[in-house]
């Protein structure tokens, strides 16, 4: 423990980062030039043609399992297709699918299959990032 008191002690060890254990689940999509992994809220991104498809998360529920990237309109189909999909609690026009289902491997290994083929249920274009305003106090 740092002594608080020592302007000299060493600092206190730094927490090596947690590495996402679901990140095997994006491991085919790394062969695609299309595709781009980023962080977001903690969790692992995966993006296509500039497009994000899936996140993996390895968290406390909700965020664990594979959250899949798509809109209200095309919830039902996918979700005909693939039962185990139910969509996100906090992110309600995403689905996902928990790590505790039982089909959790097929279905995410699916998951990357159908982004692999640009299935057109799969994907949404982010938002561009806003431009910043000028700070408040610049006019003064």
């Amino acid at each position: 423990m740092r002594n608080h008191h020592d302007p000299f002690a060493p600092p206190n060890k730094q927490r090596p980062a947690r590495l996402n254990s679901l990140l095997w689940i994006l491991e085919p999509l790394e062969r695609d030039p299309g595709y781009t992994r980023r962080k977001m809220f903690g969790c692992e991104a995966a993006y296509l043609d500039g497009s994000l498809y899936l996140v993996v998360a390895d968290r406390e529920a909700p965020w664990n399992g594979v959250m899949v990237c798509t809109s209200h309109d095309r919830q039902a189909a996918l979700i005909a297709d693939m039962p185990a999909l139910v969509p996100h609690p906090e992110l309600g026009k995403w689905l996902y699918l928990p790590q505790t289902d039982e089909t959790f491997e097929a279905i995410a290994q699916r998951l990357v299959a159908l982004a692999q083929l640009r299935d057109p249920r799969l994907g949404v274009v982010p938002k561009p990032k806003s431009r910043r305003r000028k700070p408040w106090r610049e006019d003064e």
